[in-house]
């Protein structure tokens, strides 16, 4: 007879390091009677010898109440594709996985976020996604009459490698982008300062939003943006185009980035899937942490989530 599969109340936050965020989430699940397990996903090994085929350090092959992805880490494609395997493999034994492989996969991949936006109906930015030079260089002489282009990294986080493009002498060489270039409209705005908007959504609600400022078109808060806060009516109509953009891709939290043109149109220009929110932190009274493990304990425990409202 096969072992069975046991599985124990702990959650597991898979990130790289313990900073902040972490303990802030490790410290919200221990308030509402979930302890937590601090785990790289490096180190979640696939191990036949388990019931559940699946091993995680400290767990002695019993499998979590449930998983936070804080983060997945830089790698291989070997090295992603098995800890994305491992994150699917635990949403197969019935183990919820916040964000979930797929999520994150269509996160990632800038190309495929933008896909899914745009058939969704979601106004997002003229997106072109090529391989190879050539390919790239047609792009550029097509389409820079109408304006510059932005050129991002496919998986790249937190504004770094992001280049303006005006004339094909712009393009890097392949092997500065792996060969792949994602290539996006340049939103026309006001600056500087230039303004774009932030706002984390977490279980199909949004939980805060930020504005961030910067002299540079580039608003990341981790190149020098400063987070402020957002009022009046625009607060509705960004909540409307997160909610609508985390649907779109499937997230049960995530990071919605967003961009107002010099019309005042709107547009979404990435969605997070392990988002930061130190920033956003910094300017909303929300708890995101608290708000996040409320939402996976709900969701673990049903009494929890049907019992009303304080």
């Amino acid at each position: 007879m096969a072992e069975p599969i046991v599985t124990t109340d702990r959650v597991v936050i898979v990130s790289d390091k313990q900073d902040g965020q972490v303990k802030q989430l490790r410290r919200a699940f221990r308030q509402r009677g979930r302890e937590c397990v601090f785990c790289p996903l490096a180190d979640i090994a696939f191990d036949t010898r388990r019931a559940s085929g699946i091993d995680i350090p400290t767990l002695d092959g019993v499998l979590p109440a449930g998983v936070i992805v804080r983060s997945i880490s830089a790698g291989t494609f070997e090295a992603v594709t098995r800890r994305l395997g491992i994150l699917h493999a635990l949403s197969h034994l019935g183990v919820p996985v916040w964000n979930s492989a797929k999520a994150i996969e269509r996160c990632v991949d800038k190309s495929t976020t933008t896909f899914l936006l745009a058939s969704a109906g979601v106004p997002t930015p003229e997106t072109f996604a090529v391989e190879g030079p050539g390919n790239a260089r047609a792009v550029v002489e097509r389409e820079a009459a109408r304006g510059p282009l932005v050129l991002k990294p496919l998986f790249g986080s937190q504004g770094r490698g992001i280049r303006l493009v005006r004339t094909a002498a712009d393009l890097p060489e392949p092997d500065e982008m792996d060969n792949v270039y994602y290539l996006q409209r340049l939103v026309a705005r006001a600056g500087p300062p230039y303004r774009d908007y932030r706002i984390f959504v977490s279980n199909g609600e949004v939980l805060g939003m930020m504005g961030r400022c910067a002299d540079g078109w580039i608003t990341n808060i981790a190149r020098g943006a400063t987070a402020e806060k957002v009022v009046g009516p625009l607060r509705q109509k960004l909540e409307e185009l997160a909610l609508a953009a985390a649907s779109a891709v499937g997230t049960d939290f995530a990071g919605i980035d967003i961009v107002r043109g010099y019309e005042g149109n709107l547009l979404v220009l990435e969605v997070n899937s392990m988002p930061a929110w130190t920033g956003l932190q910094s300017v909303v009274p929300v708890r995101i942490a608290e708000c996040i493990a409320e939402a996976m304990v709900a969701r673990l425990d049903p009494a929890r989530r049907e019992r009303p409202a304080a």
